[in-house]
């Protein structure tokens, strides 16, 4: 019987595409929690497992595997049984990576500066200043510092929340034509894959901030995916049903006070088009 840890924190994205992928494939785990608030994963014995001061890890009979889109397909590799989340086919696996390509190179960035620039940087407001200057340090990789300290300081404003806003436009704009050519109602087709897992979680978060009807009120092919998802068991157990009541509250609280900026920064970036 194989051995399943998932170093995880509740509402990280990361964690929340690797949940969904256990639920999925039907694996139990055991769920050790890293607080990011209290710098848990800059721990040095964390960092053995992951040098890169991150979540989630997952360790599979001893054995750690780091980065999320790498440990979705390491579970559905793994575990071969069914369902799938990868197809079979070469092409259709290289259509999946897309999606994997399209989070790690722009969503994954821009969910951080959105939810950074509507809840985080309240609470990075409120911190001691020797405090706040401390967690800049601790981000340790020096771009992310400069994004988060430019969000912190311009909030809706800053640069990165415009780089955001425009990675969520590519990912719905081409998910609206990919679900008119293939039929759907999942990106690959008929069937959930780790296309769909990749961008669930990132859905997710703009619709807890009451932002994604500005992406998907006209483009009823992706409002239909959410709706799936959102139906979906996998879904549900692996990530609506572990936020807290506390967390949908602050979400729901402070996605409002951006809303009128991020739908200028649309309006601007579909103008130009």
């Amino acid at each position: 019987m194989s051995e399943l840890v998932l170093y995880d924190f509740g509402n990280s994205v990361c964690c929340q595409k690797v949940r969904i992928t256990l639920r999925a494939k039907g694996l139990a785990w055991q769920a050790i929690g890293v607080d990011l608030f209290k710098a848990e994963q800059y721990d040095p014995k964390y960092l053995k497992l992951n040098p890169k001061g991150v979540v989630p890890t997952l360790v599979h009979d001893g054995k750690p595997v780091i980065e999320s889109t790498l440990i979705c397909e390491y579970i559905d590799e793994t575990f071969p049984h069914a369902p799938k989340l990868i197809p079979a086919d070469p092409w259709l696996q290289s259509r999946m990576r897309l999606w994997s390509k399209f989070v790690d190179e722009g969503l994954f960035d821009g969910v951080t500066e959105i939810s950074f620039s509507a809840m985080f940087r309240e609470r990075m407001k409120a911190m001691p200043e020797e405090i706040r200057q401390a967690r800049f340090r601790n981000v340790g990789d020096p771009r992310r510092t400069d994004r988060f300290k430019s969000t912190y300081e311009h909030g809706v404003q800053s640069p990165f929340v415009v780089h955001a806003v425009a990675a969520y436009e590519r990912a719905f704009k081409l998910m609206e034509a990919t679900l008119a050519e293939g039929g759907g109602p999942w990106i690959l087709g008929a069937d959930p894959s780790l296309a769909d897992i990749n961008m669930m979680p990132f859905a997710a978060r703009l619709d807890y901030l009451g932002l994604l009807d500005l992406w998907t009120e006209n483009r009823p092919l992706v409002q239909k995916w959410w709706d799936n998802a959102c139906a979906w068991p996998s879904f549900r157990s692996g990530l609506h049903d572990l936020i807290s009541a506390h967390e949908f509250t602050e979400m729901r609280t402070h996605g409002p006070k951006i809303r009128d900026g991020i739908a200028a920064h649309l309006a601007t970036l579909r103008s130009a088009a």
